[in-house]
């Protein structure tokens, strides 16, 4: 995907969020996730310790970190997601380049 995206996104409310995220990952509801060590996006097994809260729909984006939003993911699949929304990354699957 290009680098196009214009992301004017509110300071407050991505602090609040961040914040919320790191509460969450606190939680046995959170440990539980990612037990298994499973990346929401690849599906590859690489153990609990490699895993990464990621948010489905980016903070950035006006995203939240409620249970509902946030899922375990890889580094690469990070990495590879950015601040891409859902529809976003199908588009490119779709019409890479």
């Amino acid at each position: 995907m290009d680098d196009w995206l214009d992301i004017n996104a509110d300071p407050a409310h991505v602090r609040r969020e961040r914040e919320r995220a790191r509460e969450l990952r606190k939680t046995d509801w959170w440990k539980a996730r990612i037990a298994a060590g499973k990346c929401h996006y690849c599906g590859r097994v690489v153990g609990a310790g490699a895993l990464t809260l990621d948010h489905v729909i980016p903070v950035a984006r006006g995203g939240k970190s409620v249970k509902s939003n946030c899922v375990p993911c890889c580094k690469e699949c990070n990495n590879r997601k950015k601040a891409y929304t859902p529809a976003e990354q199908i588009l490119d699957k779709l019409f890479p380049g």
